[in-house]
């Protein structure tokens, strides 16, 4: 996670990990909020299905989807 770039976007995978930038800082937790509102938007599920597990201070995180399984969120974002 890349916070404090100037729109939000996914801008590839490395070591089995979903590289995104986001367009909110990280102060006060506003670029957690903006990656699971990103997140969800682009999955199509609501915001309450994704959450951060592990990493909340950290730029790597460990996320939770609900009702979306990993082959098909890979599938809806392309990888």
């Amino acid at each position: 996670m890349t916070p404090g770039a100037r729109n939000s976007e996914i801008i590839g995978v490395a070591d089995d990990r979903l590289r995104v930038r986001l367009a909110a800082r990280a102060i006060e937790g506003r670029a957690n909020d903006e990656l699971i509102r990103f997140l969800a938007r682009e999955l199509g599920t609501r915001r309450a299905d994704v959450t951060v597990v592990a990493g909340g201070r950290s730029r790597r995180k460990l996320l939770h989807l609900s009702g979306v399984t990993l082959l098909e969120a890979r599938r809806r974002l392309d990888l």
